[in-house]
Formats: C-alpha cells, structure tokens, sequence
C-alpha cells in the first residue's frame, strides 16, 4: 500500500494539475502537444498492447471460478461474459461503465467480507488465522535487502511498485479518463484520494483472504493433495468449502467476481475504443460524422471483445495469473511512464530522444520479462516455498513430489530480478537513454508552460525572466 499511496500523491500533485488542465479525450494526446504525432502512437500502441495482454485474463479468472463452483467449461462461460459486456458497453458508452461500476464494486466487496467473516468464524476465529500462518512463517518481518532478486523486500514493495502504480493507473486511459471527466480539478484529486481508499481495503481483504485459506486447509493442503490442480482455483474452492452449509451464498462470490470481471472488461472496451478513435483514426483520416464515430466505437468494442475470447485460450495455458498479469503489464507500461514523466518534468528532452529511448526501454523491458517467464516455465527459476501439511487428509491422492526449493543461481541475475521492478526497470532505461542522447544540445525545447508540472512551470517562468532582463541589458 506505500506504493499505492505514493501514486495517488504522483497523480494529484503532477498529472492531473497538466492533463485536467488541457481538457484531453486521449491521455495519449499529450505526447503529440508535448512531444510530436510519433510519440502519441508509441503511447497508444503500448497500451493496446498492454490491454490486449490484461483483458484476456481479466475475462478469464471469473470464468475459472464459475467452473470450480459450477463445473461448467470456461470455454462456455467466457463468450457469455464478453457478449454481455460488449452489449452494455457499446450501447451505453462511459456513463454505463462508471454506473454498472459502482453496483459491481458493491456486489464484490460485500461478497469477500461475507467469505472472510464467515471464514473466520469457522475456522476458529482471528487469533487461529493469525497463529496458523505465523508458525509457518507466512507473517513475518519485512526484509530490508537491497537484493532486487528478494521478491518482496521493503524496497521493492515501496519504490518499485510505486513505478508499477504509476505504470498501471497515470499513464493508463482506462483509469485516467475517469479522473479527467469530472469537471473541476479538485473534484478529480478528491476522487483520486478516494481511489487509494478503495483499492487500500481491496487489497487488505484479498490478503487476508490469502491467510484465511491457509488457515482452512492447515492440514490439509490443496494443491499437494490434488484437490486444486492450480494456486488460481484455492479462492473459489475455499468459497464452496465455507458456504457449504448455506446453499446458494457460492453464488454470491461467483457473482463478486463476475462484477469484478465486467467491472474491468467495461472499461477496457471503452477506454480502447476511445484510443482507436482519438489516436489512431482521428489524426490520420477525414472527421467522421456523429454517426459513424458511433458505428466505429461499437464495431471496436465487438472486434476486440472478440479477440478477448480467443487469448483466454492462451491465458489458460500459462502459469500464475496474477504474476504474469503484473509482469506483462509492468514491461509494457515502464516505458510509457518514463516517456510521460520526462514530458512533465523535463523540458530539454525532444521528441526523438524520448522516442528513441521509450523503444530501447520497451525492447529491454520486455526481454527482460519474456526470459524471466521462460525461466519459471523450464524450472530452471524457482522460489523458495513455506511448509504446507497433508497430514490430516480425509481423501486418498497421490502425493506431489517435492521441487528442489531454492533459487537456482545458474540463471542470469537480471532474470531473477523481482517482478516488482520491471516498471521501474522499463521507465530508468527510458529516462536515462533519452537524457544522454539529449546532450547533443543545450536549448530547452520550447513548449506551452502548461504542458509541464507545477514545479516546472515556476522554473520555467523564473528562467525566462532572466533571459530578458539579460536581452534588455544588452540592448542598452
């Protein structure tokens, strides 16, 4: 959550002040008014890529839960669920999305507390939860390594997922475009503070949630009992196991995370429809008419709706989706956030040096993240795992060989580097490579004060105050 509430002070305090103010529809408009027309591409070709990676397994987690509780074939489920969301989406654009938002929130949040109050009780009360995961240390105190091999350390979870929420919301049309169609600037700041509030309690449930289905299945683990064949699935199965007394309250959680999922997929189709039409159309092609910017914005929700259907096929095949999810979204989004952050802050960067440099930073990023995936796929990376028990078991299963449990050192360094740092790594190649090809010239590039942040703008008015009064000097 430090990282979350540094972003939420990053977005209030620099990137709303610059882009509220300019009033854009594409927050990838920015970089043409800052920069040129080829970084404004470059920001929108990342995020669809970006989306193109995350929709996808955003359609398919509800559909996993939907076939754990119900046994229906994910591949039935996921159709029904993007028809459904391109059908609401396409008919009632941005205001559809932020309300059917607001009633899947609910519906979502209720559903959680509902499993992890009921959860809680079942399986002893707080203080078991509590004691079950501190006797296999899975509390316990924080490291303060500066190894950016250690996956969770103070510093990776504060500065490096401080980049990854600045990646994942700042820089992202999807949450922006919220925040930019209120119409004043302190309304959008205070719904930014709201944010960070709403995702602060998303996050403490789902860990909790976490510790909770530890506590439920001490002695008897899922995954080394085959009961679950992926860490994905023990959520939805400690639902079934929970609410097994109360039939139909299964239900209920399968509902929150289909609010979840169309929550998302909403605002994926709208904000990418968007995109298409303001930076990749619209700068390129004759004005369309109220009509036809219409038909095209539904025929993008239905074209990529249906592309969604057909990657939660690849989705399926891969392994951890909330860290494939992360480290996906992190390589693509690192670059754009230095292209953007050196947009705001940084006035004697060009056009060709940030384009230059956010291409160096994408190749790497995701170099960096590709051989990271390969490694775990082969084995060859593997992380250390806390103790789970089968002891008390009540099912006859074949037990799962042990995997050798420490980090394999043969691979590269840079491939065993925290997740958590691929944004970070992606946005510092980008800054840096831009700053030194930017020393082949010493002016400022000359652009509207209201293109850079606050801070900026006061240098900026303070520098040229002094130019003049040296021109005027000289003049007598």
């Amino acid at each position: 959550m430090i990282g979350a509430f540094l972003m939420a002070f990053t977005i209030a305090n620099t990137f709303l002040p610059v882009l509220h103010e300019l009033r854009l529809t594409s927050v990838y408009e920015y970089l043409e008014l800052r920069y040129d027309k080829r970084l404004r591409v470059f920001g929108s070709v990342i995020f669809s890529v970006y989306l193109m990676a995350w929709l996808p397994i955003v359609v398919y987690v509800p559909a996993l839960a939907f076939n754990q509780v119900t046994g229906v074939n994910i591949h039935i489920v996921t159709p029904i669920v993007c028809c459904v969301c391109i059908f609401y989406t396409s008919l009632g654009g941005l205001k559809a999305v932020v309300w059917t938002d607001v009633i899947q929130t609910i519906v979502m949040v209720g559903a959680m507390i509902l499993v992890i109050i009921k959860g809680t009780v079942n399986v002893g009360g707080f203080q078991t939860v509590l004691e079950r995961n501190w006797n296999t240390d899975r509390l316990e105190f924080p490291s303060y390594s500066f190894d950016l091999t250690v996956r969770h350390s103070v510093l990776s979870v504060s500065i490096g997922s401080t980049f990854y929420w600045i990646g994942n919301i700042a820089v992202n049309q999807s949450m922006m475009q919220r925040f930019l169609s209120l119409p004043e600037l302190k309304l959008s700041k205070r719904v930014v503070w709201g944010f960070l509030f709403g995702v602060s309690l998303i996050i403490i449930i789902c860990a909790y949630s976490g510790l909770l289905a530890f506590a439920w299945y001490y002695e008897c683990d899922p995954l080394n009992s085959r009961l679950a064949l992926a860490k994905d699935q023990l959520l939805p199965l400690l639902v079934m196991d929970v609410f097994s007394e109360w039939k139909g309250l299964s239900g209920l959680f399968v509902a929150g995370v289909f609010s979840a999922a169309l929550s998302s997929l909403s605002t994926g189709l709208n904000s990418m429809a968007a995109v298409v039409l303001e930076d990749f159309w619209k700068p390129f092609f004759k004005k369309l008419t109220h009509r036809q910017t219409q038909v095209m914005i539904r025929a993008v929700v239905v074209i990529l709706g249906a592309i969604c259907v057909g990657l939660v096929f690849v989705v399926e095949k891969l392994g951890s989706v909330l860290q494939l999810t992360m480290s996906l979204s992190s390589a693509s989004m690192g670059p754009l956030t230095g292209v953007f952050l050196m947009g705001i802050f940084l006035p004697f960067i060009d056009s060709t040096s940030a384009l230059t440099g956010g291409i160096l930073g994408l190749t790497s990023s995701w170099w960096l993240a590709l051989q990271s995936q390969i490694a775990q796929a082969s084995g060859a990376l593997r992380f250390d795992e806390k103790p789970r028990f089968t002891q008390n078991c009540t099912y006859l299963f074949e037990p799962v060989v042990d995997k050798e449990e420490s980090l394999d050192r043969e691979v590269s360094y840079w491939y065993r580097i925290s997740y958590l740092w691929f944004t970070a790594f992606g946005c510092m190649i980008t800054i840096l490579i831009a700053c030194l090809l930017s020393l082949r010239h010493t002016s400022y590039v000359h652009r509207d004060p209201k293109l850079f942040a606050p801070v900026v703008r006061r240098w900026l008015r303070k520098n040229s105050k002094v130019k003049e009064n040296i021109d005027l000097n000289s003049q007598s």
